[in-house]
């Protein structure tokens, strides 16, 4: 018996088939397209990500027999905006990817007049351009055409995961789970479910929101004439970052991970009591089949592999995205050369939208071996600063960092992170946990694992970095937030 998951990415989709054991049978990838009409807008074309899908899970399904395979869970990027026909299924313009910053006014009118408290109380979130909310006021506003079709009911809204649901399902269930409804600025922490007063604030109609369900239980099954001949349940949703809290195993509270992907995002559990904070998001973990809510503190950096990204597609720097370990470490240091990577905006825990992309500290000295390391000491720092609010707001020791996506395979950005936060970074033998927690919650829901203490039993470690004595504090952390200072309020200078 196995498990196939399905991770919608920023970039691309992975498919992993999970077999009992909590062993990988099968893998596939499949990239798409990624859109930047202008600066600081972020769009993907919402059929390429459904071929995507075909195309990823019919390479994982190739190395394990389809008849294996009992059940399928989702995991998806969160809170980028889609919308689609509910009869045809087709999008009638490109889904607003959670990077776009094209609301940041919007967001601005709306803390003017004095909503932010209130939307901070009931979402546990903040005004800001990341979440789903203020891209549908945009489309109310901007695209009238395509907002016709939400007022008329004929046109559905959603996030990534109810976008693939639907296609999964041939357009019979239009859901979402709670972790994915967390997200939206629509979603009532306390009452597990939308709320009136947001939809009004945001102008959004509820009756064209999908329904929330738990996060693990069959919600619906695959239409066999849409997804590859097979008639699978559905019975695992979450957004990717509390896919990968789930595939880690912090079932308990205070149990930590970050996940290194575009971005990179560090949750900790924080049990059945949701936790405000200043500088943190907080949201849903997962919702229990009783109803019943487990949240998490989240700190989100938006840019983290997307800068080694950039190096490689916009400078042209390194041939591919593994080769920056190697070069960064031709050199012993970054040398004073201090990158911010800036590129849409800052999340947690500074919070700038208008904050810009910075290099500082360049000599003539200075080589792209310099730049390389000084994005990965970014990456590292960034994360320290979450981690260091996650202690000082919440009150939550982390005795170690549980870590995964695509750049915890670097030992030495892992080395890296735990010098800055002074504790252990631990790594899996599996990185794709967010996929893994895909598996584990649909396995979870249609009995392929009875309890999470079986899901434990699954994970291994890979290898455990111990922090260098001194590095912590030897001022290069300092150096990086006077830099972050000069980054901010980038777009907005005259």
């Amino acid at each position: 018996m196995a498990v196939l998951a399905l991770d919608i990415g920023t970039t691309g989709v992975t498919a992993l088939v999970v077999s009992a054991d909590g062993a990988v049978l099968g893998r596939g990838y499949q990239e798409f397209g990624q859109h930047f009409p202008q600066p600081g807008w972020v769009e993907h074309e919402p059929e390429e990500i459904w071929q995507a899908v075909i195309a990823a899970s019919r390479a994982g399904l190739a190395a394990a027999p389809s008849e294996q395979v009992s059940c399928l869970g989702v995991t998806d990027q969160r809170e980028t905006a889609v919308l689609w026909d509910r009869t045809s299924l087709a999008a009638p313009r490109r889904a607003i990817v959670w990077q776009d910053r094209r609301t940041a006014a919007i967001c601005e009118r709306l803390r003017d007049a004095g909503h932010e408290p209130r939307v901070a109380e009931l979402t546990g979130l903040r005004l800001d351009p990341y979440f789903t909310a203020t891209k549908l006021t945009w489309l109310a506003e901007h695209d009238p055409r395509a907002w016709e079709g939400v007022t008329a009911g004929r046109t559905a809204l959603g996030t990534v995961d109810s976008y693939i649901v639907a296609r999964l399902t041939g357009g019979r269930r239009h859901v979402t789970d709670a972790s994915n409804a967390s997200r939206t600025l629509l979603f009532d922490l306390r009452t597990g479910g939308w709320s009136e007063e947001l939809c009004e604030l945001f102008g959004v109609p509820m009756a064209a929101l999908p329904e929330v369900v738990p996060s693990y239980g069959e919600v619906g099954r695959t239409d066999p004439a849409a997804f590859l001949g097979l008639d699978l349940p559905v019975a695992g949703i979450a957004g990717d970052q509390q896919a990968a809290l789930f595939g880690q195993g912090c079932y308990e509270p205070g149990r930590s991970k970050c996940t290194y992907g575009t971005g990179s995002f560090v949750l900790v559990n924080t049990g059945s009591t949701p936790q405000l904070s200043d500088r943190l998001l907080t949201t849903v973990a997962w919702m229990e089949p009783d109803g019943s809510l487990v949240y998490a503190l989240e700190g989100a950096v938006f840019v983290t592999g997307a800068a080694v990204q950039w190096l490689r597609d916009g400078l042209q720097l390194i041939g591919s995205a593994a080769e920056i370990e190697a070069l960064a470490r031709t050199v012993p240091s970054s040398d004073g050369v201090v990158f911010v990577p800036a590129l849409t905006g800052l999340g947690a825990p500074h919070w700038d939208p208008d904050a810009r992309g910075t290099v500082l500290g360049i000599s003539r000295g200075t080589t792209r071996a310099h730049l390389a390391r000084a994005t990965l000491e970014a990456i590292a720092f960034e994360v320290r600063d979450v981690v260091d609010a996650i202690t000082a707001e919440a009150g939550l020791s982390v005795p170690a960092l549980q870590v995964d996506g695509g750049a915890s395979a670097n030992d030495l950005l892992c080395q890296l992170q735990a010098d800055q936060l002074g504790i252990a970074v631990q790594r899996p033998q599996v990185l794709e946990t967010t996929a893994l927690g895909a598996a584990f919650l649909a396995g979870l829901g249609t009995g392929v694992w009875s309890s999470p203490q079986e899901l434990v039993d699954t994970w291994q470690l890979d290898r455990r970095f111990e922090p260098e004595p001194g590095v912590r504090d030897d001022g290069s952390h300092d150096r990086w937030l006077r830099a972050v200072e000069r980054a901010k309020g980038w777009a907005t200078d005259s």
